[in-house]
Formats: structure tokens, sequence, C-alpha cells
């Protein structure tokens, strides 16, 4: 028996109907990559509250993954609607989903930054639990605000500093901890990545025109296996614990949460706003490759999913992904992005996640991430003029040094110790720039984009602007939105007198150069011929 979907039509100025097909074969190829994205990261959180903030593991099955899957259904159908509104609107049929998911850097920060020294403090885990949710509770209002504010900064911003802040993101959060990941069992990851990169990078075709991710998690999967990376007693011990879980609202542990919410928001403000600047981005890097979204419906729905979920008990806001310019490459439209979250959604409704954990070898299902790194730092300096190249690196080097900083952070923490506590001295005579790195990478999305905007700035001759806009880091870097610890007032004075000072230098430049003849405009030198 087959199921056929109904097929979206819209007339024509010619007065035929124009007819949006709800699925491709690119949206198979786009479905199993981005649904083996989220699954990977799905499976990332579960164990980081299982075994990180010791959350019994019934209530990660029971209870926060069923409110993950209420928003990855809400958010992926809500992003399907609007390709398909944008296809019929423009008349296109090679309008591509924005794809959607709980947010990777989220993840990481919520429960070590968050939920792990209120656990680790009190001995609660429901503590931690409950202020994660508060806080997710908090970034999904920020985020709302963001809808009305965000258009505005999307316009005066130039494109090098949003890609290449973006492609800070991709090489540092999204692409190194796959890539080691990979090597670390290089005679799964190796070959899947060789599927991968063949099949979504050139137009060459598996035999019977397999889909690339299937075909990719099955050889990783297989050689995992036949290698005996797996383990069969591991399997046979988590299926015992599949049970179906019902989403349920959880809203006396988010007013728990809530009524302790101070400490969180030195966190929750800047990583809120992240969250709209990183949708901002993504919003660029789609019109780059072709589609262009309302940025304000994108970070509604964002905003909301955040809201929802944490009411429903799940710490970890979802975000629209990195990666759309990747599933356009690989032939996604507008099913495949629906199909993952319903996918994943039941798969979090019938508590499977820890059964998939003991099949499925993480570095068959890691690759897929490190090609959208790939794709996404590319783009970058693809989408831009030659001239912005140097503003684009600009743009990535912050998110360089909080991955780094985070790096020093977690190794000095699993030895049991702290940079405040080991005292700077011994970091640097071990070759450690370790303050620099930590004040640069603080914010390191808000950084990003402020340095790409100066160097384009700057670039282009603009002074005034370029001035503008280091006025706009120190304010920023003052109240502590960049390159502090915390939000308060005089947060960061020395950064922001340095960002002071630059705007006025630049003003000072700008005025001798008025005074002068203007040079040629030149472009920036090849570095080779």
């Amino acid at each position: 028996m087959s199921i056929k979907l109904p097929i979206m039509k819209a007339r024509t100025a010619g007065g035929g109907d124009f007819t949006v097909p709800w699925w491709t074969r690119g949206d198979t190829n786009a479905f199993f990559g981005l649904a083996f994205n989220i699954l990977v990261n799905v499976l990332t959180l579960t164990g980081l509250l299982v075994f990180v903030v010791k959350i019994p593991q019934e209530l990660v099955l029971g209870k926060v993954l069923p409110a993950l899957g209420i928003a990855l259904i809400v958010g992926n159908v809500y992003y399907t609607f609007l390709a398909r509104r944008l296809a019929r609107k423009e008349q296109r049929l090679d309008v591509t989903a924005m794809p959607y998911g709980p947010s990777v850097p989220h993840m990481f920060i919520v429960v070590f930054v968050i939920m792990l020294p209120i656990y680790l403090s009190s001995g609660d885990p429901i503590k931690a639990w409950e202020a994660g949710l508060a806080w997710a509770f908090v970034i999904g209002v920020i985020v709302l605000i963001g809808a009305f504010v965000g258009p505005w900064i999307r316009k005066i911003t130039p494109r090098a500093a949003l890609l290449g802040t973006l492609a800070g993101i991709s090489v540092t959060f999204i692409s190194m901890r796959p890539a080691a990941q990979i090597w670390e069992a290089a005679w799964i990851g190796l070959p899947v990545l060789g599927i991968i990169l063949v099949g979504f990078f050139t137009d060459l075709k598996l035999p019977g025109n397999i889909p690339i991710g299937l075909a990719a998690l099955l050889v990783g999967t297989a050689i995992g296996w036949i290698g005996g990376y797996m383990s069969v007693p591991d399997v046979t011990a988590a299926a015992s614990d599949i049970a179906l879980a019902v989403p349920t609202l959880n809203l006396g542990l988010l007013a728990a949460g809530l009524s302790n919410i101070a400490p969180l928001l030195a966190t929750a403000i800047p990583l809120g706003v992240y969250n709209f600047l990183e949708a901002m981005s993504n919003v660029e890097s789609a019109a780059a490759a072709g589609d262009s979204y309302n940025l304000r419906s994108i970070l509604i729905a964002d905003g909301t999913g955040a809201i929802v979920g944490s009411a429903l008990g799940s710490p970890f806001p979802p975000a629209v992904y990195i990666g759309h310019p990747g599933w356009k490459e690989a032939g996604g439209r507008s099913g495949y992005s629906m199909a993952s979250g319903l996918v994943i959604a039941v798969l979090c409704f019938l508590g499977l996640f820890g059964l998939l954990s003991t099949i499925l070898p993480i570095p068959a299902i890691v690759p897929i991430l490190l090609y959208i790194g790939l794709l996404i730092g590319a783009q970058a300096f693809q989408a831009t003029p030659s001239l912005h190249a140097a503003a684009v690196v600009a743009a990535i080097i912050p998110n360089i040094a909080a991955w780094g900083a985070g790096l020093i952070d977690n190794a000095l923490a699993a030895a049991g110790t702290s940079a405040a506590k080991l005292g700077e001295q011994p970091l640097t005579d071990a070759g450690l720039v370790y303050h620099g790195l930590h004040v640069l990478g603080q914010g390191a999305v808000l950084a990003g984009i402020v340095l790409g905007a100066i160097v384009t700035f700057i670039l282009e001759r603009q002074l005034v602007k370029a001035a503008i806009a280091a006025g706009a880091g120190a304010a920023l870097a003052w109240i502590g939105l960049l390159h502090a610890e915390e939000v308060k007032w005089g947060a960061a004075p020395q950064v922001a007198l340095g960002y002071l000072f630059l705007a006025l230098v630049l003003l000072g430049i700008g005025a001798l150069q008025r005074r002068s003849p203007a040079p040629d405009p030149i472009d920036m030198p090849a570095l080779t011929e």
C-alpha cells in the first residue's frame, strides 16, 4: 500500500498550475544527511545528561527527549512550510528548507557552564536540570526580542562579517570534534568520509543511485561491527530499556529554575544574542545560496521552540542549523527537513536513543558534520568579494580563540584544577597565551561580527563606518557582551578602551585622507599567479 502525498500548486501568471513536489531524489540524500546530523547531536546530549550531570537515564529518555521531539516536529514542519511558500512565490523548484535541530554549541554550554557546576556544588541533578530549563527559557525570550531587531542588524552588517563568523563556528565547534572522532577510529571514519565527499561534492553517482548518506552509514556500521568496534551485550542491555514516552508539561521544574535566574543571566543574555546572530548568519548563508528567507519568521520559530521545549522539560534550545548550502548542494528541497524532524521525534518518543548508541558507531555518523564544516567554511570566501577575504579571516579568529581556550579549560578541569588555581605563569611558560585567548574568545560570535565589519569597512576605505563598528565594539565590551566573563557595567574596561582608541585612530586617518587626493583602488594581492 502506498501513500500519495498531496501536491501543492500555485497559479502562474500564464494561468497554469505550478507544482511543488513533496519529495525528490535529492530529498532522500539530504534526509539521511540531516537526520544523521541530528541523530549524532541527540546521542551526544543524551550522554552528557546521563554521564556528566548524572540525571537518571529514565528521566532523560522519558522527559527530556520527548520534549525535544515535540520541538523538532514543530520546527522542521514549519521550515518545510516556509520553503514551500517561497517556492510558490518565486516559481522555483530548487528552494531548500532551512535545517533545524538542537543547537550544538548550546548543548555543551548548558551542560558544562550551567548544569554541571550546580550539580557539583549541590549534588542534586534535578536542581541542575531546573537551572538548564530556566536558562533555555531566557534564551528563547531573547531570540524573540531579536526577531524585531535582527533584520535591522542584518541590513547594516557586511556579509563578510556574518559569513566569516559562521565559518569560524563551523570550522571549530562543528568540524573539529567530528574530525577527532573520525581519526580515533580512522579505519571506520575515513571510508565513510570518502563516500560523503565524493557523493556530495561531485556529480558521481553510486551504483543503483543509492542515497549517499545511507550508503555511508551502512558501510561505516558494517566495518565497525565486522572489526569488533561494537558490542552485542551492549545492544541487548539497551534493548531492555525501550519504552514509550509521552511529552508532558514540567512547569514546576521551570518555575523552580526561574526563581534563581540571576546567576544564569551572565551566559543566557550573550548566548541569546548569539542565537539570533547565528540565525542571522544562517539566513544570510541561505540567501547567498539562492534562498532568501524572512529573518523575523526564522527567529520567531527559534525563540518559540526554546520556550516550548523548556516548558516541556528540554534544556537544549533548538535552532536553525548551519548547513543550508550543504543540503541544497546534496539536492534537498522541502521534504527532507520535515522528514528528519518526524523521524528523530519518533525515536525520542520510543526511547530508542539508548539502543541506537550501541548499534551505530560514532565514527560512521560524524563525517557528515565535517562535510558541513568544509562547505560552510568554503562558502564564506566564495560568496564574498575577494577584497573581503581578510575580513572573513578576521571574523573566524574569535571562534578559534574560544575553541582553544575551551580545550585548555576542559583539560585543566579533567586534571582537577583550573587556570585560576594554577595561575597564568605556568601556562605562559608552556607557550600558551591563555589570558589573551580567553578574553578574545568571550562572546566570540559578536566579536567575530564586530572584527569582520571593522576589517571590511577598512578594506573598502570607509573609515568612518569602521570607526562606528569599533565604537560598537567598545560599548559591547563595556557592558560585557563580548570579551568579558559576565554581563555588567564596566565588564571589560581595558578592551573597551582598546576599541575606543581604535575608533579614534580610524577617524583620525579618515580625516587626514579627506585632505589628500584619494589613491586608485586596489584589490588584495594574489598569493600565487
